[in-house]
């Protein structure tokens, strides 16, 4: 019973090896469909594209627009002009003091 299970085991094992494999091998090859290398080949364009971390193929209208929509969610949720409204807010969680339970004499 326990080989059985084994066995059993094993193969869908394989199974899922085999599937994952055919599902990740065309991405990492050529590809051999000219949509499909044109997929690729504007993927990694905009791989190296963005690299910088800015906008991707902006023009100064676009970063204008960026900038004023900063300015509105400053201004909408009391930023002061210095914190940083595209970083993540960190938080600080103080310890509570917290009085000891004590039993009342029965």
């Amino acid at each position: 019973m326990l080989s059985q299970s084994l066995l059993s085991g094993m193969r869908v094992l394989r199974t899922e090896a085999r599937r994952n494999f055919g599902i990740v091998a065309p991405a990492l090859n050529k590809a051999s469909d000219p949509i499909q290398q044109l997929f690729l080949d504007k993927v990694r364009e905009y791989k190296q594209k963005s690299a910088g971390g800015k906008l991707v193929d902006s023009n100064p209208d676009i970063e204008r627009e960026l900038k004023t929509e900063l300015d509105r969610v400053a201004k909408q949720f009391g930023s002061d002009g210095k914190t940083d409204m595209l970083k993540f807010p960190e938080f600080q969680f103080p310890d509570v003091k917290v009085d000891p339970i004590t039993q009342a004499p029965q």
